[in-house]
Order: C-alpha cells, then sequence, then structure tokens
C-alpha cells in the first residue's frame, strides 16, 4: 500500500503546480461564473425598484425599460454559464492529460519489484479513474465554489446596503457552519480513500478474470469468480452508501442551522425600531436574498464531499509518483560490448522474501559461447538472467560485464548489451512487424525484420495468414499459438542483435524438429548476426 497520510491543504498545494500553466482558462472561468452569480442580486434589486417605485410611487415609466434589463440580464447569464463551461471543461481535460501522462510515465521507471508487488488492476484504476476523479472532482468543486461563493457575496452585500442590521445576524452563524463542514470533512475523506482502494480491486479482480477467461471456464470457476466479485462489488457498495449517509446527514444539518438564522432574522424585523429602516422593497428584496442563500449554501456543502473525493484520488496518485524509480547511478556506457561476464559471489534476495533466491553465485561465462543452464524449476535460472539486465539489484558480491561492475553502466546502455526472451512471451496489439521491431519500428528495415522472423522459423506461419507481416495479432498475441508466440519474441530478440542473447526457455513449446532446426540457425546467427 502506498502512505497517503497528506492533509487537504498539502494535496492541493502539490496538486497546483499541474493546474497553474492552465491559470489563463481558469481565470476566464472565474470572471464569467462571478458574472454569472451577480445576476441574482440585480434581479433582487429590480424587485426593490419595482415595489417601492413602480408601486409605491406610481413611476410606471420603469417598466418601459425594465423587461429590456430582464431580458439582458438573463443573456449574460446563458453567455456567462456557457463560457464558464467550457474554459472549466478544458483545463479539466488538460490536468487529466497531464496526469495521466505523468503518472504513466513516472510508472515506465519504476523498478520490476514495484510491479511484483502491485495488481495490473489497481494500477490500471489509478490512471483511468483516479485522474479522472481527481479533475472531474476539484473542477466541479471550483465552479460550485466560485459560483456560489460570489453569489454568496453579492447577496450579502446587497442585504447590508439594504439592512446592515438583519444582515449581521446570519454572519453570527457563519463560525458554526464551518466547523460543522470540518467535522464532516474528515468523514468524507476516509470514505473516499476506502472507496478509491476498492475501486482497485474491483478493478483488479475483473482484468485477472478476463485474462483467466479459459481457464474459469475449463475448471468451472464461474460461481467462484462471480461470488468474488459479487463480495468487492458490495463492499464498493457500502463504501458508496457511507458517502451517501454522510453527504444526506451533512446537507440537512447545515440547513437547519440557516434556517435557524433566517427565523431569527424575521423575528428581529419584527421590532418597530428595525421595520423603520426598511421600505417594503428593501425587506422584500432582503428577505429574498436569505431564501435565495439557501441554494448556494447547500451546494457548498455538497460540494465538499464531491471535494474529498478528488482529494483522496490525488493522494493515491502522489503516493505513485513519490515511489523511488529504478536507480540508475552508472556513468559508463558501451557501445557494443565483448560479452565477458562473471558473477562473483552473488546473494540475492527476492523483495518481500526472507529467504534468498540465490546464495554465494559464482559463473564465469565467457564470450562468443553458447552455455545452457540447466536445473530444477525454482533454481534460480531466470533470476540470473534478470539480475544481468539489472531488473533487481543484488545483495551482495558482483556481477561484472567486461571487467566492470553492472553498476557501473548506465541503464540504457547495459541493456542495450542484452536480448531477453523470456519464458513468459509478451506481445503487443499490434501488427507481426511491429511487434519484430519493436520500440525501432524506425529503425529497422523491411527486409532486416523478415530476415530475424525467417532465422525464427515464423515465417512458415507469418506468410500463411492473410496481411502476412503487416496482420494484427490481438491483445497479447491472443490469436498465436504459444510456440508462435515465441518464434516472434526471439525474431524480436535477434533481430536486435545485442552481443548477449539469454533464452529462458523460450523454446519450450517448440517440437523437436524445429528446435534442431533453430540450433542450426543458431549457429549461424552466432558468426554473422541478422544484419
Amino acid at each position: 500500500m502506498f502512505d497517503t497520510d497528506l492533509s487537504t491543504r498539502q494535496t492541493f498545494g502539490r496538486l497546483w503546480p499541474t493546474i497553474s500553466p492552465f491559470r489563463l482558462g481558469l481565470l476566464v472561468a472565474g470572471v464569467a461564473l462571478i458574472v454569472n452569480a451577480a445576476i441574482d442580486p440585480f434581479m433582487l434589486t429590480l424587485l426593490k425598484t419595482l415595489l417601492d417605485d413602480v408601486i409605491g410611487k406610481n413611476n410606471h415609466g420603469i417598466l418601459r425599460w425594465m423587461p429590456l434589463v430582464i431580458i439582458g440580464l438573463i443573456l449574460i447569464r446563458g453567455v456567462s454559464g456557457y463560457i464558464s463551461s467550457y474554459c472549466i471543461s478544458w483545463v479539466s481535460g488538460k490536468v487529466v492529460m497531464t496526469l495521466r501522462r505523468r503518472l504513466f510515465s513516472h510508472m515506465m521507471g519504476m523498478p520490476v519489484a514495484f510491479f511484483d508487488q502491485q495488481s495490473t488492476g489497481t494500477l490500471l484504476s489509478r490512471i483511468s479513474y483516479d485522474c479522472e476523479q481527481v479533475a472531474s472532482s476539484s473542477s466541479g468543486s471550483l465552479v460550485t465554489v466560485v459560483r456560489e461563493g460570489a453569489s454568496i457575496v453579492g447577496l450579502f452585500v446587497m442585504m447590508f446596503y439594504y439592512s446592515w442590521q438583519l444582515s449581521l445576524i446570519l454572519l453570527v452563524l457563519a463560525p458554526i457552519v464551518s466547523l460543522a463542514i470540518r467535522i464532516v470533512s474528515r468523514r468524507f475523506r476516509t470514505i473516499s480513500k476506502n472507496m478509491q482502494n476498492t475501486m482497485g480491486q474491483v478493478t483488479s479482480h475483473a482484468e485477472q478474470m478476463l485474462k483467466g477467461h479459459k481457464e474459469v471456464l475449463m475448471f468451472g470457476g464461474q460461481q467462484v469468480e462471480t461470488s468474488r466479485f459479487e463480495q468487492v462489488s458490495n463492499k464498493m457498495r457500502r463504501q458508496g452508501m457511507k458517502m451517501v449517509s454522510a453527504t444526506s446527514l451533512s446537507d440537512p444539518i447545515i440547513q437547519l442551522l440557516a434556517s435557524s438564522a433566517l427565523a431569527f432574522v424575521l423575528y428581529a424585523a419584527s421590532f418597530p425600531s428595525v421595520m423603520a429602516t426598511l421600505t417594503a422593497g428593501s425587506i422584500s428584496a432582503v428577505f429574498s436574498a436569505m431564501l435565495m442563500l439557501m441554494r448556494p449554501l447547500k451546494s457548498l456543502t455538497n460540494v465538499n464531499a464531491q471535494f474529498q473525493r478528488g482529494m483522496a484520488a490525488c493522494q493515491t496518485l502522489f503516493a505513485i509518483l513519490d515511489t523511488e524509480q529504478e536507480k540508475d547511478e552508472g556513468t559508463r556506457v558501451a557501445d557494443r560490448a565483448t560479452g565477458n561476464i562473471e558473477f562473483r559471489d552473488v546473494t540475492f534476495t527476492y523483495p518481500g522474501s526472507e529467504t534468498p533466491a540465490l546464495q554465494h553465485i559464482n559463473l564465469t561465462l565467457p564470450a562468443g559461447k553458447t552455455v545452457a543452464l540447466v536445473g530444477r524449476s525454482g533454481s534460480g535460472k531466470s533470476t540470473l538472467a534478470s539480475l544481468l539486465t539489472r531488473f533487481y539489484d543484488i545483495d551482495s558480491g558482483e556481477i561484472l560485464l567486461d571487467g566492470h561492475d553492472l553498476r557501473d553502466y548506465t541503464l540504457a546502455s547495459l541493456r542495450e548489451q542484452v536480448a531477453l526472451v523470456s519464458q513468459h512471451v509478451h506481445l503487443f496489439n499490434d501488427t507481426v512487424a511491429n511487434n519484430i521491431a519493436y520500440a525501432r519500428t524506425d529503425v529497422f528495415s523491411r527486409e532486416a525484420i523478415e530476415k530475424a522472423a525467417q532465422m525464427a522459423h515464423a515465417m512458415e506461419f507469418i506468410n500463411k495468414m492473410d496481411n502476412g507481416l503487416d496482420t494484427v495479432i490481438g491483445e497479447n498475441g491472443v490469436l498465436l499459438s504459444g510456440g508462435q508466440r515465441q518464434r516472434i519474441a526471439i525474431a524480436r530478440a535477434l533481430l536486435r542483435d545485442s552481443p548477449i542473447l539469454i533464452l529462458d526457455e523460450a523454446t519450450s513449446l517448440w517440437t523437436a524438429s524445429l528446435n534442431a532446426r533453430f540450433s542450426l540457425h543458431w549457429r549461424r546467427y552466432s558468426k554473422t548476426g541478422p544484419r
């Protein structure tokens, strides 16, 4: 789990640098929202004019221009509402894109151990759901706070102008309302954090079921998986109901406090000394403003839950962004290594494990030789390959490449020297050619790709496909057999032409005859390479 112990102020403070590049859009939206909120006080001013001047003083000439003013105010409200909505949506979209790009880029630099300890579903939930939640909650909260805040300020200014005595009574309850909001905020954030984690569990479980769908069908696990998914979904539902309960409880409390203030104001207005300072129009405007304050107060109360959801999601994102990336402190760059490898008294323990996977390993692998490591399953053969590529760092000892410690090389330079085909082949939802030339489609020619595929005996089945090398093979090569996927992975490694090639049970699904033919091609490759 990640450390998410940050206050709301600290969290928003860290989020602001992501939002600030788009502050012009926020400024335009803010001005439009303030203009939009100012319409209500103007409407109430028109009401006072109607009562005092038109009805009270029989000045009917005002009625000639008042309809035009009302139409103009409604038009201004519509235009300002459109501008604010557009600008907020633009800023929100930019923030989501920036957060996702930053999070994705950071994850690409994380060590393998990080992904060993996190479920794929949880990380996908962070990239998709949490990023969206941060932007939508923050932008929605901003709209509500600015618009309703400006509305409250405008109504209060108008109220003070017409009757400062009655307006002061409302201000007495402001600290009490603030305290109530502060108390429920803590509850909102706790529930929101739980909802983020539960959403990750839902995504993770669904992702595992979809990937293992064939196994579920073969072993009759539909009922088991359905029951498990129902449990995590029900947990998500319970968290949602807790949020609804907290929101529903806070709303009437705030309204009760506001209504009490309004009732007290009505009582105070009954005194002759207060009534003497008011006209029919001003008292109507003041009381109408008090009633209109209920809506923005209710919105500001509800926005707290929305804002806390966004801050909870933001904390989980920052917890990942605060996780240290791979250590790349080496400075040595090798154009092309000779390939001499030596393990000196190497001991290694997987993160989170107490038992060493390797202990005091000494091994010399000279350049230009083909070496086969034989041992029982779990003896550490794959671990050696992972250490050579520095997917993990050793506990003690040294691993040397051409006489230099692996940690002296930059990670990019070191991994450039090694082509690894692991026992768990991963292919991308792309064409065969792009999978073979992965990350370097602009470097390798079509002829080089086809030659590598021929050496891996992949052209035997590629030529039978409708589009040949341009055939899209589906997610993780779902349209291919296990052996075909291995051959494409080997072709990818051969095309790279690295001085060190590691095949980690990469031909385990091949027939004996295919293995024999590949061995023949391999001996030729050892001398010439694919280029």
